[in-house]
């Protein structure tokens, strides 16, 4: 194929890159604001955990489980509200009395914080991705700007691409260092949940994780 037969193609995906470019940003932005609606989360969570008055989610979850009128009262202290709706959700099994419905509302928690993971694990590839892209697509405009001399386009828009750079790179870390706390607190959390069971329950089986990756770290 000739170069005058391929340039349409390639003034179009010019202008398709060049479309893309505030869609880029707009999505960098959106990622960075859901980084830091997660990292407070997190901060919350952790200042109800190291409270000295926090009694630990074991001693949480068996006072509800032995107490199932005041379950809900009980399950206010929990750290956060995927384990306060699972302490309210043991409590109403135990209450209940089937066997299988304890061993169902600690599979929902492990379904619940494989949910609230992801959040996090998302971020963490889609961060770098976005600010790779939000460095490339300014310089072509750029290079073009230097082939005709314009250099105070070209800062412009290196300055565009460096700030790509950083903004994908602060969501790709930040992200890593939430998902590696959250995957190790909830676990720490569904183990703590497991002893009250065991505690309340002696003669009941172990809980049989149902989803291998709870204890596994972001890829």
């Amino acid at each position: 194929m000739s170069f005058a037969a391929a340039d349409p193609f390639g003034q179009a995906l010019t202008g398709l890159t060049g479309g893309l470019q505030g869609v880029v940003h707009a999505a960098a932005v959106l990622l960075l604001a859901l980084l830091a609606f997660e990292a407070g989360r997190v901060l919350t969570e952790g200042w109800r955990r190291i409270k000295p008055s926090y009694p630990g989610l074991q001693t949480i979850a068996l006072r509800a489980l032995q107490e199932p009128g005041h379950a809900a009262q009980v399950a206010r202290a929990a750290p956060g509200p995927l384990a306060e709706r699972t302490v309210i959700d043991l409590a109403a099994a135990a209450q209940d009395g089937r066997g299988d419905a304890v061993e169902n509302a600690l599979a929902d928690y492990e379904l619940r914080i494989q949910r609230r993971l992801d959040r996090t694990r998302m971020l963490v590839r889609a961060g770098p991705a976005l600010g790779l892209m939000g460095t490339l697509i300014p310089l072509a405009p750029g290079l073009a700007a230097l082939g005709d001399g314009d250099f105070a386009q070209l800062a412009g828009e290196l300055q565009i691409a460096f700030a790509a750079t950083v903004v994908g790179i602060v969501i790709g870390t930040g992200a890593f260092a939430l998902t590696l706390y959250r995957t190790r607190v909830y676990t720490e959390d569904l183990a703590a949940l497991e002893r009250a069971v065991a505690a309340f329950a002696p003669s009941a089986p172990p809980h049989q994780r149902v989803v291998a990756a709870v204890g596994e770290h972001a890829a």
